[in-house]
């Protein structure tokens, strides 16, 4: 059986630069062939959202209490206690992403204010998210609007014209050690705060009230329990919850044979259902993600809730024939490193040196 590498080499000899009809279906997807039967479940339910509420948000604050109560007895209670707190907190990060989609409660008020209260447990102002988290759903795979609400990617080309220096920094920052290790930290408790002079006043203004309450909390905590102790159960909560989090929004556009296009070629169809992973994961770990690693239903509907995404994707055969991630498969993903537009697929270290190899002596 030929290995990747050696497929694509030959893709890159036989295929055509562009093979967009299979890549697509065979054609591009016109919104009336999708959406009533997909719009059906673009409703908030009041019981279930209160349900999802009570099963997330409810036990990760029972469990963050208790993770402090058992520091008087054993740190190693605590740690085991992170994990499943650490789940709850990264389902409550799902319910905060519906609300900003305005798909968790009914009223686009009741979603704010709701968004904004879980905006505190999360690190994360709501008003700016919502912002950026819309331009990634209105970008995503296409290669000419990348660079805000997604993880950066270069393409081949763009990697081959950097220096030593940017090839350096890029090359660390998608090491794994560093995206899931380090980046959660700096995403929740370092980036979040930022205020971009950029942004609207009511996006800015949302990032300053939400550091002010965080000040305000953090300093409380402190003082009624101590930040020795507030550091020991925050700090594996951001780099469970946090490295989770990152993961599946990595492995959610970056996967072997996802779709990415130039703006000209791009179809916000075929970029929600075979540029956005289906990641088949145990059950047990599709309730902590709250299903979105049926994110293919949810880029091509942001507006159906996440109890609904599993339902909508069984009654709806357009979902059927997506692109399937297992965990493994999801876990293995991290090798991919740059977008090669030629083999029109994302490519390892590995692959790219073979690649330049192959450009600097074409005899071989």
């Amino acid at each position: 059986m030929p290995s990747r590498l050696q497929t694509l080499i030959s893709a890159e000899t036989e295929r055509p630069p562009r093979d967009r009809a299979r890549r697509s279906g065979g054609s591009r997807r016109e919104a009336g062939s999708w959406r009533e039967g997909v719009d059906v479940y673009a409703r908030s339910h009041l019981g279930r959202s209160l349900v999802a509420l009570l099963t997330s948000v409810v036990p990760f604050i029972g469990l963050w209490v208790l993770m402090y109560l058992s520091l008087q007895t054993s740190y190693l209670l605590t740690l085991a206690l992170a994990v499943p707190t650490a789940g709850f907190l990264l389902r409550t990060y799902i319910i905060f992403h519906d609300c900003a989609h305005g798909s968790f409660l009914r009223g686009k008020r009741a979603n704010a204010w709701l968004g904004g209260f879980l905006a505190l447990l999360v690190f994360t102002p709501f008003a700016k998210w919502r912002h950026d988290h819309a331009v990634h759903h209105a970008t995503a795979g296409d290669l000419d609007r990348r660079g805000r609400g997604d993880v950066p990617t270069m393409t081949v080309d763009e990697y081959n014209a950097e220096d030593r220096r940017g090839h350096f920094w890029y090359r660390l920052f998608r090491q794994p050690m560093v995206m899931f290790g380090i980046g959660p930290i700096y995403s929740m408790l370092i980036m979040q705060r930022k205020v971009d002079p950029t942004d609207r006043p009511r996006i800015q203004r949302s990032v300053r009230l939400t550091n002010a309450a965080l000040v305000f909390i953090v300093a409380g905590l402190c003082y009624l329990i101590g930040w020795q102790a507030l550091l020991l159960v925050e700090i594996p909560l951001i780099a469970l919850a946090g490295g989770a989090g990152i993961w599946l929004f990595y492995v959610q556009h970056q996967f072997e044979d996802v779709y990415w296009e130039r703006t000209a070629q791009w179809n916000y169809a075929d970029a929600a259902l075979r540029g956005s992973s289906y990641l088949h994961l145990p059950k047990i770990l599709q309730f902590f993600t709250g299903n979105i690693g049926l994110h293919h239903v949810h880029h091509l509907s942001p507006k159906i809730p996440g109890y609904y995404l599993q339902r909508a994707h069984d009654n709806n055969e357009i979902f059927h024939d997506v692109p399937k991630v297992s965990l493994w498969q999801g876990l293995r993903a991290v090798r991919f490193k740059l977008w090669d537009e030629e083999a029109s697929c994302l490519v390892t270290w590995r692959e790219w040196g073979a690649k330049v190899a192959r450009t600097a002596s074409p005899s071989l």
